[in-house]
């Protein structure tokens, strides 16, 4: 679907709307409905059971949403969280240097100096979008952070975090205390981040207030021991720089072996890049052919990461391939910056090791984009007929449940809702529109099953009676036990989890 037939059919159904909608909505902001909330949630639970699910000591933290000005002064933000800000002079507004470019400089604008960036917006006689002036300014950083007074006497500066990562920064030092002080050590976290976007635009993809889920995985440098075999024969679609530097912007497939034989990377973190890779293709279900790993180069790549691949989907109704997630390998770049801005040693000392530093790698998941990555993929019309192919696990509502005439049969359908319910099924009833109509709705919705109670049902008594369950993929239908419908739902919606390491 087109990008505004897209939003158009998610604001229509209760998935997502601007924020303040009745005040005429904030820019950068939206709200989640019934079912974006509950495909949010899902989301977020198909991630924790794939990521955090890598090992047994990768863990899941919550930790505040606001940081004191000390932690980002020492984490690098408030010097170098800034993009390029370019101010049209005769309306005054404002755009972010790589949107503005992204018709003559479609590969962005990472590693380019202001002054770089000046000269193409004058070689190229950018106009302004919103006036049509051609009188821009020469790009200024602008940091992104929303900072905030603190306290009763409002004199202490914090900052609303603009990563979920510096949590699990700050916490290490207690979860090793609480953990069995081994190497590596996951720890997880899912949440609100906040950036000051210059210009937020394609709904889910700039926003000022998103959730990330982010998994900091500390190990050992001298040695990060996995089950390399397990994933030595999967082939990965990646873009590396030099291919790039060629003109290429398809990926090749490679081998994690030859990535690593030949490709210069790290067992370690090909093993992550793996199963990164899997969880898109076989957990969220994006064709492996509109995927690619799009390695990030010196000047490109985030100022404290020594490798970063981004994950990259192709995406129709943004026109083109966007980031999704990424693998980035920080080095020991967080924890000796906290090590010198707390005057806390942040070493461990592992059983029978001398005292070390552990480096970090990082594996980020945009959970908004990917939701609108699922709506782009998997919304798809079949003639009449408009359906989200969802997988069953990922469902907003698991089972639509009808009574084909309410009079007659809705007291047995509602306490099919609640029985479902209590097995933790979601199931949602409907009695209105013909049955017909009611499918159509449920289809819409992403529902991979539907129930109807009939004559049929009633007739043979409370406890044997049977109901129509039907796929919503093919559409077939056949009658099973209404006391079967839980066993024979509830294994598709159990997210996929990985071999552990």
């Amino acid at each position: 679907m087109k990008h505004d037939e897209l939003y158009a059919l998610l604001r229509r159904r209760g998935v997502l709307w601007p924020s303040a909608e009745i005040y005429g909505g904030v820019q950068g902001l939206y709200d989640y409905g019934p079912l974006g909330t509950a495909l949010k949630r899902r989301l977020e639970e198909a991630w924790a059971a794939w990521f955090v699910g890598l090992s047994h000591d990768y863990y899941l933290i919550d930790p505040a949403e606001i940081l004191p000005e000390p932690v980002v002064r020492a984490s690098g933000h408030l010097e170098n969280f800034t993009d390029p800000e370019v101010t049209c002079e005769s309306c005054h507004a404002a755009f972010r240097a790589d949107t503005i470019l992204e018709k003559v400089r479609p590969e962005g604008v990472d590693g380019m100096t202001p002054a770089q960036i000046g000269e193409v917006v004058r070689a190229n006689q950018v106009k302004c979008p919103s006036c049509g002036s051609v009188e821009l300014s020469v790009p200024v950083p602008f940091n992104m952070m929303f900072g905030m007074d603190f306290g009763v006497t409002g004199k202490e500066r914090v900052y609303l975090r603009p990563e979920t990562a510096q949590g699990s920064y700050l916490s290490f030092a207690r979860m090793w205390d609480v953990g069995r002080h081994a190497l590596p050590l996951g720890i997880a976290v899912i949440g609100k981040a906040y950036r000051n976007e210059i210009a937020p635009r394609q709904v889910l993809f700039r926003m000022r207030a998103f959730t990330q889920a982010e998994l900091q995985v500390f190990f050992d440098p001298a040695g990060f021991p996995l089950p390399f075999d397990q994933v030595r024969t999967e082939v990965l679609p990646v873009l590396r720089v030099a291919r790039r530097q060629n003109g290429e912007e398809t990926p090749e497939l490679v081998s994690a072996d030859e990535l690593v034989r030949t490709g210069g990377l790290p067992e370690f973190y090909v093993y992550h890049l793996v199963h990164t890779f899997r969880f898109f293709r076989d957990v969220l279900g994006y064709p492996s052919e509109r995927i690619r790993l799009f390695e990030k180069s010196d000047a490109e790549r985030a100022f404290y990461n020594k490798l970063q691949f981004d994950v990259e989907v192709h995406l129709e109704s943004l026109g083109g391939y966007k980031e999704l997630g990424a693998v980035h390998y920080r080095g020991d770049y967080d924890l000796s910056r906290h090590s010198q801005g707390s005057g806390k040693d942040l070493s461990v000392h592992p059983t029978g090791r001398s005292p070390l530093l552990p480096h970090v790698l990082e594996l980020t998941f945009g959970v908004d984009r990917n939701l609108w990555g699922l709506a782009d993929l998997h919304l798809v019309k079949e003639g009449e007929r408009t359906l989200w192919k969802l997988p069953a696990f990922l469902a907003p509502v698991a089972v639509g449940v009808f009574p084909l005439i309410a009079r007659d049969h809705a007291p047995f359908a509602l306490q099919l809702v609640d029985d479902l319910a209590r097995a933790g099924i979601s199931a949602q009833y409907d009695e209105s529109s013909s049955i017909g109509k009611r499918y159509a709705r449920m289809d819409e919705a992403g529902a991979p099953f539907c129930v109807t109670v009939d004559g049929e049902t009633m007739a043979a008594g409370p406890t044997q009676g049977t109901v129509t369950l039907r796929a919503r993929d093919s559409r077939s239908q056949e009658r099973v036990a209404a006391s079967e419908v839980a066993g024979r739902i509830y294994p598709s919606l159990r997210p996929p989890r990985p071999r552990r390491s």
